[in-house]
């Protein structure tokens, strides 16, 4: 579904992403992993049409979608979930979701969206009337994500979910970012930690220096030693 061929990006004269292929297939969650400050955050922005794509191709769904404007890529179905939470605090959870079916195509199927958003976050649905500035970390978490599966989602790409969390509240996001995979949504994720990644994903790809160093199955990167020494700590 999504396909990204040689993509350069970056911010001034200042070159982050440096030449990126990778392949998301369609129904699958595939994971992008490593230190941060190493461009996995630039290549969300760059796939998301935040950022102008300096050379190279991205294609969605067989669309090329390199020099469209973001709000053209959100109407396709792309989605991208910033890190942080980035809710309007001073409206409701409903409001809040409501906001995030802006396109003409998601705002005729708000109802039926919001509905199944609730589903999947319960605790939404019983937050539905307060503020967001009154939730936890972990149900704002929640509220952002929910708010990107409004926009008549089509591929999901979610950026360091676990980012500034408790454990008990990650597994809390994770648990529910799981059953948004179950649907067969395809996902895109942005984590850090690799063996929260392979929890979620099929195939997971370690980016250093701008680069994709090494893609493979979860299982199969952690049985590198050298990965696991430099992303676990794990020495023998």
């Amino acid at each position: 579904m999504l396909e990204l061929t040689d993509v350069v990006a970056g911010y001034g004269s200042t070159v982050i992403v440096q030449g990126i292929t990778l392949g998301v297939a369609t129904g699958e969650c595939a994971a992008l992993v490593g230190p941060n400050g190493h461009g996995k955050t630039t290549l969300l922005r760059a796939i998301s049409g935040l950022l102008r794509v300096r050379s190279g191709s991205i294609r969605f769904d067989g669309t090329d979608i390199t020099k469209l404007k973001a709000e053209k890529i959100v109407e396709l179905g792309l989605i991208h979930m910033p890190q942080g939470d980035l809710v309007f605090p001073d409206m409701t959870v409903e409001e809040n979701l409501v906001l995030g079916a802006f396109t003409r195509t998601a705002a005729k199927r708000s109802r039926e969206r919001i509905a199944e958003v609730y589903d999947i976050f319960p605790r939404l649905l019983e937050r539905r009337g307060q503020r967001a500035r009154t939730l936890s970390g972990g149900e704002r978490r929640m509220l952002a994500i929910g708010r990107g599966l409004m926009g008549d989602a089509r591929l999901i790409m979610i950026d360091e979910p676990s980012l500034g969390l408790a454990p008990v509240i990650v597994d809390e996001v994770y648990h529910q970012i799981r059953r948004i995979v179950d649907t067969g949504m395809t996902v895109l994720l942005v984590e850090e930690n690799i063996n929260r990644a392979r929890s979620l994903a099929r195939d997971i790809h370690l980016v250093e220096n701008g680069t994709v160093v090494r893609s493979g199955r979860g299982s199969e990167l952690l049985d590198d030693r050298a990965i696991r020494e430099t992303y676990l700590g794990v020495s023998e």
